[in-house]
């Protein structure tokens, strides 16, 4: 029997409208490199949605491609990122943004995020020690909304970081690979606006959200800006056929879908919370968005691995393990309802 994957956000491939709108357009002649008119376009619904007018919108392929392309395009030399022990960049992009040269500066998190005041810590205490020059000097933080374990930060985190950046004269970068699900949470404060004036660069992610593949990376500072392309050129992320990121983004943009695919995603990962609730079962974290982390005993486990694919998370003791049962815009309705009358069964 095959098995019903709850593994990740992009085990489907594209919104049909999307898959459309790449056959409708596939025979047209534009200009490459995301220079051509659909880029343009979708840049500007994306500027609209964020409303910042003044923005420079880019699109590239991947999530670690914009990571490594955004990180390397801000730091010099000498300098590292600051990010949570549990961030993407630290620990499941093998090593991309050290293999460009640049140290990630990882802090302990808790529940997957920092706070501005570990970072005042940290990096105060980095220009305090007389051996400063000696050590990897802090210049840029990056955080992850939701984090990785779908947790979100609260508008006044994300007011507090953007303060203690100021005041160190730090860009803070936000990884938006699944910021809709994040925005379109019922626990979530902050608005895509209000996000777009407290970050100095983000992106919006496409490949977990509904397209084939693709992020778009939004620069609000404008010191950032200059020459942003010349480092999506060296990093290989000058798609040739340009066109094909700035078709998806168009129709995500358009008529609210990025946003209603998201918060359906949402809606159904609270579902099967509420199953393994109501079975008792507890959970690794508090998680408001499409990912949910029960922990499972070794029966439980066994039980659900013969129907339903999902991800071992972390060994909670001999007999329990955490899991994660993750929901993308394309998880029907039909598979929950599986999903929780198997729970029910447990």
């Amino acid at each position: 029997m095959k098995k019903i994957l709850f593994q990740s956000d992009y085990n489907e491939g594209a919104h049909p409208a999307i898959l459309e709108a790449l056959v409708t357009t596939n025979m047209e002649q534009t200009p490459g490199y995301g220079e051509d008119t659909h880029c343009r376009h979708a840049a500007e619904l994306i500027k609209e949605a964020c409303q910042a007018s003044d923005a420079d919108v880019h699109f590239l392929v991947g999530g670690t491609q914009a990571n490594v392309t955004v990180i390397s395009s801000i730091l010099r030399p000498h300098q590292g990122v600051v990010c949570a022990a549990s961030g993407h960049i630290h620990v499941h992009e093998t090593g991309a943004v050290e293999h460009g040269a640049h140290k990630v500066l990882a802090l302990p998190q808790h529940d997957g995020k920092i706070t501005a005041e570990q970072v005042d810590t940290f990096v105060s205490a980095h220009y305090a020690d007389e051996s400063t020059e000696h050590m990897v000097q802090p210049g840029m933080v990056y955080i992850s909304f939701p984090t990785e374990f779908g947790t979100l930060y609260s508008r006044s985190e994300l007011l507090a970081l953007s303060h203690v950046c100021h005041k160190y004269d730090m860009p803070l970068f936000i990884d938006g690979a699944r910021l809709g699900y994040g925005l379109q949470s019922s626990s979530c404060d902050i608005t895509l606006p209000e996000l777009a004036t407290l970050a100095d660069v983000f992106t919006i992610g496409g490949t977990k959200q509904g397209a084939l593949f693709g992020e778009a990376v939004v620069i609000v500072s404008d010191r950032l800006k200059k020459d942003f392309r010349y480092h999506i050129k060296q990093n290989g992320g000058m798609l040739a056929k340009g066109r094909l990121l700035g078709i998806q983004f168009e129709v995500l943009f358009a008529d609210d879908l990025y946003f209603r695919l998201a918060r359906r995603a949402d809606m159904q990962a609270q579902r099967i919370r509420q199953a393994f609730a109501a079975k008792g079962i507890p959970f690794l974290i508090d998680s408001p968005t499409n990912q949910q982390f029960p922990i499972l005993d070794a029966p439980s486990l066994q039980q659900l691995a013969l129907s339903f694919g999902f991800s071992l998370w972390e060994k909670v003791d001999d007999t329990h393990t955490a899991v994660r049962f993750c929901t993308s815009w394309a998880t029907a309705d039909e598979a929950v309802d599986t999903l929780c009358q198997a729970i029910a069964k447990l």
